[in-house]
């Protein structure tokens, strides 16, 4: 019967790849994601709540909503902003987006 067909020959069973060749993909996106991703947002938010933290009566202010005053009162998690002559507004803290240079918002005299 060889004479038909071949005679089978042994092969080794191919190897499989080592546990750690299998997690170097999902590991290589984890630290991909992680500085494209994460790191960012973690120093925006430091950024802003170190801000926050430096804020002081009398600092020209910015909302995130674009409201731009002069901060009369600070408390624990409100602020509130002088935004024109006697019209005081109260906004969360968590919506200050950036303090302006000193001098931005001039009176009118």
């Amino acid at each position: 019967m060889s004479f038909f067909i071949n005679d089978a020959w042994a092969q080794q069973a191919p190897q499989e790849p080592s546990l750690w060749l299998n997690l170097l993909p999902l590991v290589a996106l984890f630290v991909v994601f992680y500085f494209i991703l994460i790191r960012p947002q973690t120093q925006r938010a430091k950024k802003h709540r170190d801000m926050l933290g430096a804020l002081s009566r009398g600092d020209e202010v910015m909302t995130t909503g674009g409201l731009a005053g002069r901060i009369i009162e600070i408390g624990e998690s409100f602020v509130d902003l002088e935004i024109a002559d006697k019209v005081v507004v109260k906004v969360q803290k968590q919506a200050l987006g950036a303090v302006l240079p000193k001098g931005t918002l001039k009176k009118k005299s």
